[in-house]
């Protein structure tokens, strides 16, 4: 039997510095190991804070802004991943991280996964940014629509509404994912957010049988007064949503969950493997109770780039398109590849 020390960090961001919001991560990390954790989770693009502007202005008015965050936003590799992946081998614990991260003039919302020996085994990009946040962040691709293996097991990440998109958690379950990490915001919207949270949350656990792990983040007051100071924007809309806690795969909170009323501080648990296996006994949604006959998900996993090198054409020449494989390759031919399951079509019959 199996099981696993996982924790789930409700915190602020150091607001406007992404020195200081990654210092206050690895001391997190510093303090779990100690404690034994062997997971820990951290809010979405937590690093260097999450982009509460762009819910409270108005396009043309987030200009500044919108040029700070790209100043502290984290590139991938830099100074700040080596030092949170020294923190994550240090403490031998497995650490995923939301972040900001630039790319040349762009800023995605990111999910870093480094593993306990501090190597970064994935590095993911939220596939549609919600709402306002399209006019912060790119889009990001399939590649990162898979489960990693990790010294805990088979990690599967997803940032906010991505789990309002069925197809993406399919491919993660799909994939084997045995604990998934969910991250959100926090500090927006309102308690109906935080009430949407749990039942998103705990709906994922039960239908993929695995453990989910979900942090959010937090503002202080004093941030949430210095926000509204710095963009004119509400109070209200960057006030409460905040909902950390850890679910197992029956769909029952482990420990108890962190608040908006709760502030900061973590939510640890045992991972007991052996709940995986009795939820999926009965329900195996990639098992035993699907129909791959009568329904099929294509996956696009390639990542995707602005170009391609002329060696990488088919013999058609330039003007030829691209086409997916007739057959499905293996999983290990299958990575980085579009893969499509094919579903068997019936011969017509006379009516």
């Amino acid at each position: 039997m199996t099981s696993v020390i996982a924790a789930a960090v409700q915190c602020s961001p150091v607001l406007y510095s992404r020195q200081g919001t990654v210092d206050k991560i690895c001391d997190w990390i510093d303090r779990l190991g100690r404690d034994g954790v062997e997971l820990v989770v951290f809010g979405e693009t937590l690093v260097p804070y999450y982009p509460y502007f762009s819910f409270v202005q108005a396009p043309c008015a987030m200009g500044k802004q919108h040029m700070l965050l790209m100043e502290e936003a984290v590139v991938v590799p830099s100074a700040a991943t080596r030092q949170l992946a020294a923190a994550a081998k240090r403490a031998g614990m497995v650490v995923s991280v939301g972040v900001n991260e630039r790319d040349g003039g762009s800023v995605y919302n990111a999910q870093l996964l480094f593993d306990a020996n501090g190597e970064l085994v994935q590095h993911r990009r939220k596939i549609t940014p919600t709402f306002h946040e399209r006019m912060v962040w790119g889009q990001g691709d399939g590649s990162g629509l898979a489960a990693a293996n990790t010294a805990v097991g088979r990690v599967g990440s997803l940032a906010c509404w991505e789990h309002y998109n069925p197809l993406a958690r399919y491919a993660l379950m799909a994939d084997g994912e045995q604990i998934h990490v969910s991250m959100f915001p926090g500090s927006l919207v309102g308690e109906i957010f935080a009430e949407q949270i749990a039942v998103t949350i705990r709906h994922h656990a039960l239908e993929s049988g695995c453990f989910v792990v979900n942090a959010t983040g937090w503002l202080s007051p004093q941030q949430q007064q210095q926000i509204v100071a710095d963009t004119g924007g509400a109070l209200a809309a960057i006030s409460g949503g905040c909902y950390t806690a850890i679910v197992s795969p029956e769909g029952r909170l482990l420990g108890e969950p962190l608040t908006t009323e709760s502030g900061e501080g973590a939510c640890i648990a045992e991972l007991d493997f052996s709940l995986i296996d009795k939820r999926k006994r009965m329900m195996d949604s990639v098992g035993h109770y699907a129909r791959p006959e009568l329904l099929s998900l294509l996956v696009n996993k390639a990542p995707a780039h602005p170009t391609r090198p002329m060696a990488d054409l088919p013999s058609g020449g330039a003007g030829a398109g691209f086409s997916l494989p007739d057959t499905v390759p293996s999983a290990a031919e299958s990575a980085g590849q579009a893969v499509r399951v094919p579903v068997p079509v019936p011969e017509e019959t006379a009516s």
